[in-house]
């Protein structure tokens, strides 16, 4: 047990991080998870009795949130995986550019701060590829592009990731990942994600009505991702510390229409209604580039978007997800497809 490394998340009952606990606690690591619980804590119920879990509930917006719910028998963490902030730009517009900033940016220097403080060797944050916005040429952008964030939501994670690039000879190594648009489910599904709701509005209404139809997203199964995230906390610090990767797959850069396309081939009867739109929203068209987190770490996916399309129908026809039309599966109502 005493050998065992500890893991701390932040936003451990979310979409990303209920499923990360399960498969730390498969891998053997000890978890303990961080969580406000917003959207419920049911996530979280199946670890209650497994030895190597623990919960608090904190916010990490708390100046001690971190150094308060780290004491006891275990030993320090090992790495912090902070997951916890307000994703996506309809729920940043909808709190405000104050709420957002205090949780997105301020929060991570806090916790940062804490985890440095504490002696955790590691600190994974969560970014997006929505920080590079509109492709300026066209072609694939790289970690090394010019970033044009197009929300609230990517400003709020380029001013986190600068933050740590300047602490990238601090006593913590820090890691940022930004990740594809994600899909797939998980023991907190989001059905507010472009694969998940395509799946979702053609499933239970029989058609769907899409905007921005010639975009280009990029896509990366949530499995892939966790994949990701339990490399960096097993590789080599030399190959990770201060650097940002983008995480996802060139066969997941994906264009709305193509998307709609693998949602057809399973439902054929959807009826399919393009709209335009204009609107102050988070209006990414780019290709990504994927060849850094491949070449340095030899990371790559082993799930595609028609499997996640083949899940969510699963989960959807079967009634393992009674009700997706509750609030908590969303982190926000407004949803723009």
């Amino acid at each position: 047990m005493t050998d065992l490394r500890h893991i701390l998340i932040t936003g451990g009952a979310g979409y990303i991080g209920s499923l990360l606990t399960s498969e730390l606690l498969r891998a053997n690591y000890r978890v303990t998870v961080l969580d406000s619980l917003l959207f419920g804590g049911e996530s979280l119920v199946p670890f209650m009795h497994h030895p190597n879990f623990r919960f608090f509930k904190a916010d990490v917006t708390e100046p001690r949130a971190i150094r308060d719910n780290t004491k006891g028998e275990w030993p320090i963490p090992y790495a912090l995986v902070h997951l916890a902030a307000i994703v996506g730009f309809p729920a940043c517009q909808a709190v405000g550019k104050q709420v957002t900033w205090q949780y997105n940016v301020e929060a991570t220097k806090m916790v940062f701060e804490q985890a440095a403080t504490l002696g955790v060797e590691r600190f994974v944050f969560a970014s997006t590829y929505s920080n590079y916005g509109l492709s300026s040429d066209g072609k694939p952008v790289t970690e090394e592009s010019p970033l044009n964030p197009q929300s609230l939501y990517a400003e709020t994670k380029i001013a986190a990731e600068e933050y740590l690039i300047d602490q990238k000879d601090a006593s913590t190594a820090p890691i940022s990942f930004r990740f594809a648009t994600l899909y797939g489910m998980s023991l907190r599904t989001r059905f507010d994600l472009i694969v998940n709701q395509f799946v979702l509005e053609a499933f239970t209404k029989r058609e769907l009505i899409i905007y921005q139809r010639g975009y280009s997203r990029s896509f990366v199964h949530i499995l892939d991702v966790i994949r990701g995230i339990i490399m960096v906390l097993e590789v080599p610090e030399k190959k990770i510390r201060g650097q940002v990767f983008n995480l996802g797959t060139p066969e997941g850069n994906y264009t709305k229409d193509e998307i709609v396309g693998l949602i057809l081939k399973r439902m054929p009867e959807t009826v399919v209604e393009y709209k335009d739109l204009t609107f102050g929203g988070d209006m990414r068209d780019i290709t990504v580039s994927f060849d850094k987190i491949k070449r340095e770490l030899g990371f790559e996916t082993t799930l595609t978007v028609d499997d996640g399309v083949r899940e969510v129908l699963f989960a959807l026809k079967t009634g393992l997800i009674r009700n997706p039309a509750d609030e908590k599966y969303r982190n926000a109502q407004f949803i723009v497809q």
